[in-house]
């Protein structure tokens, strides 16, 4: 079934980006419609401001909208504005207020924000503002948000200037208008001539305003607005905004990378298939024959293999948050990829990610709960107090530190103390709790049954060679898994640092899976080898096996940043790089987890499939 959904995904392309449930708004002819500012955002900082940061024309009374956690989070400050239309009524060029007298400090806060390429994102009827940009070749591609102004030849000119087009869908039967595009054309005119009743009459020659580079300025903002039918359907109004350039070649790349690495995944497989037989059929044959032969191998080991390992507490936890994240990111992918959490309903993707991940908690701790059991621990209230806190206090500590930046620096990103109280509480008052459940129940359950016995004494481990030296086989393990998942950071960091959406969760959810499986397979291929060499220490290699491919995720982080984009600032920069530790983190913890129990079912099966005197 998920198959024959990411099929048609990859057929309709981007034409069902809706959520279910959820009706069009109808309007009648002369209907008021509002537009709503939501923040301003720049690719060169990545520091996000309110709108009325920036003495704008304001409305009679100024009102925010009540967002969701998600909303709050991205740095939106969803705001009214003085634009007020009617449906299917045009305006020409028209004074929004009256002139504003900018002063010095203002106007350089322009100056700085415009040298900074910050956009500008509106909103009406949920539709964000979109900005037509025609390259070279003819193609067209819309992207959310309008230019402040232009800085050319060390002069700064601000936009303030508007052309609205909104396109509409009108049902002739009800005689009804849906909204279905919003453009934005915005321009620099600083003599604009002046009539009666708020009018004004756009010049022959336009001259830009120019924002002197000392002292204030006098802005007059205007806008005019034309109302276009359209033949798009409602339920496709998204289409210009997630249509990206290049997708074929997305697309292409990605299926590309999937048959290669499920090629190479294939010989692996089929090579580790034929050595374990051949291994299995020597070590199962009489005694009498091989009475005379020494036991060698991975079967040597057999007295040591389900030994604890050392840190067994720390290992529980990173592999209890593993499993949270994994059916947190698995649900979100499906939800995602069914349309449930698309772009349209701003907000719902990050607060989907929160309540989802608090409430896995319960899962996570009765799988390391159950862990900690069989790895003998006797303290699982400490146990189940580290899961609990191990990755949100990591995660909490980070964001927490750039919060005060973003504080310092009055940014829309800012996160409120009320919101931060809110996600403590759920972190506290349902997260830990839940995970604390979880733990009651798997501590409580037997542990997971072990093939053979454990020696009481351990046996020497003998000298290894050099390529079996952990760093080692870190740096040959994350290749494979890597190399599945390269292709597509590309289009993620995109969507989170270069102000684009994020839509290809049919793709997603396929490189996930093949994610998994190839550290799965990566895992215990270099387990198996270690094995063979007579070293029984696995816990915790298969856990950093198969997460080593995070070293090479960060490595990316770092190459993106120095090729693709053009950050400003230090604290920035520091804020790409804090955030990237993150998601690095949090990959190392999903992709060691799933190595990890690939590897124990491996060597679980293996040992069951030999006699053990």
């Amino acid at each position: 079934m998920l198959q024959k959904i990411v099929f048609l995904l990859a057929l309709t392309n981007v034409s069902a980006f809706y959520v279910p449930g959820v009706a069009p708004y109808e309007f009648r002819e002369g209907d008021l419609v509002e537009i709503k500012a939501v923040k301003m955002t720049s690719v060169r900082t990545q520091i996000p401001y309110d709108y009325y940061t920036l003495p704008f024309c304001e409305p009679v009374s100024k009102h925010y909208v009540i967002e969701n956690l998600g909303e709050i989070l991205r740095g939106d400050r969803i705001v009214n504005t003085p634009y007020q239309f009617k449906i299917n009524v045009s305006s020409p060029c028209t004074i929004l207020c009256a002139k504003k007298t900018i002063a010095e400090k203002e106007s350089n806060l322009f100056k700085e924000r415009i040298e900074n390429d910050y956009l500008v994102h509106m909103i009406i009827d949920n539709l964000p503002a979109a900005a037509k940009y025609i390259f070279g070749d003819g193609k067209i591609q819309f992207v959310h948000g309008w230019q402040l102004g232009k800085s050319m030849n060390n002069n700064i000119f601000l936009n303030n200037h508007l052309k609205f087009v909104i396109s509409y869908n009108k049902d002739t039967e009800k005689n009804v208008f849906r909204i279905v595009g919003f453009e934005v054309y915005p321009s620099s005119m600083s003599n604009v001539i002046v009539l009666e009743n708020n009018q004004c009459k756009l010049p022959s020659t336009v001259e830009p305003l120019l924002l002197s580079k000392n002292g204030g300025a006098d802005v007059l903002f205007t806008y005019e607005l034309s109302w276009v039918s359209s033949d798009v359907h409602w339920t496709s109004r998204w289409d210009v905004y997630l249509q990206a350039r290049n997708g074929q070649i997305h697309w292409f790349a990605i299926i590309n990378s999937v048959v290669i690495v499920m090629f190479l995944s294939g010989i692996l497989a089929m090579i580790m298939v034929r050595t374990l037989r051949r291994d299995i059929a020597n070590y199962n044959k009489d005694d009498d024959i091989e009475e005379t032969l020494e036991e060698t191998g991975w079967k040597l080991v057999h007295g040591d293999v389900f030994r604890p390992p050392r840190y067994s507490m720390l290992l529980c936890a990173l592999i209890g948050s593993g499993v949270q994240l994994f059916c947190m990111i698995l649900v979100t992918i499906v939800f995602a990829m069914l349309g449930v959490l698309s772009p349209a309903s701003q907000g719902s993707l990050m607060s989907a990610i929160i309540f989802l991940y608090v409430f896995m908690g319960v899962i996570a701790g009765y799988y390391s709960g159950r862990l900690y059991k069989s790895l003998k621990g006797n303290q699982w209230k400490r146990a189940a107090l580290l899961t609990g806190l191990l990755y949100p206090g990591f995660v909490c500590a980070i964001s927490f530190f750039f919060n005060l930046f973003l504080w310092a620096k009055n940014s829309s990103a800012a996160v409120p103390f009320t919101t931060m109280l809110a996600l403590i509480c759920l972190w506290f008052g349902i997260s830990i709790p839940l995970v604390f459940l979880g733990y009651f129940f798997g501590y409580r359950k037997a542990p997971f049954s072990q093939p053979v016995r454990t020696n009481q004494i351990p046996r020497q481990i003998p000298d290894q060679m050099w390529y079996m030296h952990p760093f080692v086989g870190m740096i040959v393990a994350g290749i494979l898994p890597f190399g599945a998942v390269f292709i597509e950071l590309f289009f993620i960091l995109s969507a989170l640092w270069d102000n684009q959406f994020y839509y290809l969760f049919g793709f997603l959810f396929l490189v996930f899976v093949i994610v998994c499986f190839c550290c799965s397979e990566i895992a215990v291929v270099m387990i198996y080898f270690q094995l063979c060499e007579e070293n029984y220490n696995w816990w915790w290699r298969s856990f950093l096996m198969s997460g080593s491919c995070a070293l090479y995720v960060f490595c990316y982080f770092v190459y993106y940043f120095l090729t693709k984009l053009d950050i400003v600032s230090f604290f920035s920069g520091l804020m790409y790089f804090g955030y990237s530790i993150v998601i690095a983190f949090s990959f190392w913890i999903i992709t060691g987890t799933v190595g990890f129990f690939a590897t124990y079912i491996f060597i679980r099966n293996i040992y069951s499939s030999v006699k053990i005197d």
